[in-house]
């Protein structure tokens, strides 16, 4: 079964296999003892802090080893807040930082301090400028990813971290999808990775904070990982994690090459072999192993399931898929359609076969879900009976109220408008990008009595 969701997790190296289980006999010791059971250990922790550090691109001394990628971006956050008090509280982030990022952003705000969110473009890409101009004399420190999780685009890391240099911000950098992939343009403060990414084992994080940071770790003091990680280091895990980044990192270039054109296959194929779809993400910046698109009047949810049955595991940023029941923060901020949203990132050794099969499944599953959703197959223009029509859709889920909208529009003459009435969050994104796709004019968004009322101008 073709497992397309690396950018979750990736499966485990067989290097880290390997010395997890050679870890488990040798590493189980307290590597502050100074027996030879704890001296052993002590030398394996060291010999992985070394080779994470490498890769990293920073000294051993200044590289700390959490419990997850969430702790270390956590613990990023709050200790150089902490740290830079004195300069003030003012936090910046990009508007589609990880969730562990964002969720850190509010519960700062909620003590107090404040934050604001750099805007995307229709790509998932911040402007370097944009970035620049939102900090300020107050600003304690900057957050910047290096790749989106949800789309791939690369960030302008390197730019945005002259700018940071510039004004005396640190900066954070979030590398858990790029890290297996190459090292982080030079000129950041701080930086986070999570070795699941990259084929490690879950439960490794990592933390870097360069020397001159002013760093204040927050909680109970601990005298391990320099006081930045509380409790027992997981040894075998941290071994593991740190020869697979190091095994990675050697086949990158070669497999870097091999997924890029698997995915440019995908990108290319799946608008031509289906209807209605947008591929999102910057089309060049971007992680060479993933790709997201959405289908029009599609359930994201339903989608994932005819996938999964034919044997292909992916993931998807639609709301229909969330326990929120709203769009990925991602699409939401990029502007673009969430519904039927699919998200396929190769592991390392995908196959073409593997691909060629996904491209031969991927239009007969769409077709089933929109047939099941009773989508329209066109827009088909009829006797104009009103100039303007109201599509009550209150308590339906996307895509129903974009479908309703496209079954009415040819019932008004060009120049007469449509009115979607709808609560379900997702058709703020959906419906203008129904618009866009149809070359229909989005009036824009009322007030309702319930929901919203979303306004469709017929073109054509």
């Amino acid at each position: 079964m073709p497992y397309f969701d690396a950018a979750s997790s990736a499966p485990l190296h067989p290097v880290a296999r390997q010395a997890l289980l050679a870890a488990l006999d040798e590493g189980w010791a307290d590597p502050a003892r100074l027996y030879r059971e704890g001296r052993r250990a002590r030398l394996l922790l060291d010999a992985a802090r070394e080779a994470a550090a490498e890769a990293v691109g920073c000294r051993p001394d200044e590289l700390t080893f959490t419990s997850s990628g969430t702790r270390a971006a956590h613990s990023a956050i709050s200790g150089a807040l902490a740290g830079r008090r004195r300069v003030g509280r003012h936090l910046v982030v990009s508007a589609v930082e990880h969730s562990s990022v964002l969720h850190a952003a509010a519960t700062h705000e909620a003590q107090g301090g404040t934050f604001a969110e750099v805007p995307v473009d229709r790509a998932g890409a911040v402007s370097a400028a944009a970035y620049g101009e939102a900090l300020r004399e107050d600003t304690a420190l900057a957050c910047l990813q290096s790749a989106n999780h949800e789309v791939g685009t690369e960030q302008p890391v390197a730019e945005v971290a002259e700018l940071c240099r510039a004004s005396g911000v640190p900066l954070l950098v979030d590398a858990a999808q790029s890290l297996g992939w190459g090292p982080v343009p030079a000129g950041w403060s701080l930086l986070t990775a999570s070795a699941h990414k990259w084929g490690g084992p879950s439960g490794v994080g990592l933390l870097a904070v360069r020397k001159g940071v002013r760093f204040a770790p927050q909680g109970p003091s601990d005298e391990r990982e320099s006081g930045r990680a509380a409790g027992f280091e997981n040894i075998p895990a941290v071994v593991a994690a740190a020869a697979s980044l190091r095994a990675v990192r050697a086949e990158a270039a070669a497999e870097s090459v091999r997924l890029r054109a698997l995915v440019d296959l995908i990108r290319a194929r799946v608008p031509e072999l289906v209807p209605d779809v947008e591929v999102v993400g910057d089309p060049v910046r971007r992680l060479p192993h993933l790709v997201t698109f959405s289908c029009l009047y599609v359930d994201g949810e339903t989608l994932l399931h005819e996938l999964d049955r034919a044997e292909f595991s992916v993931s998807s940023g639609s709301s229909c898929t969330s326990s929120t029941l709203t769009p990925s923060h991602v699409l939401r901020a990029m502007g673009v359609l969430s519904e039927g949203n699919v998200r396929v990132s190769l592991p390392a050794g995908t196959t073409a076969e593997d691909v060629d099969r996904f491209l031969r499944v991927l239009p007969g599953a769409v077709s089933e879900v929109r047939e099941r959703l009773g989508a329209p197959v066109s827009v088909a223009p009829s006797p104009a009976a009103a100039t303007s029509l109201v599509v009550d859709s209150l308590g339906k889920r996307c895509p129903i109220p974009v479908i309703e909208l496209a079954k009415v529009i040819g019932e008004v003459p060009v120049g007469g408008t449509v009115t979607v009435l709808s609560d379900d969050e997702a058709a703020r994104l959906d419906i203008p990008a129904w618009c866009a796709m149809r070359e229909q004019e989005y009036v824009g968004e009322e007030p309702a009595d319930r929901g919203s009322a979303y306004v469709v101008r017929r073109l054509s």
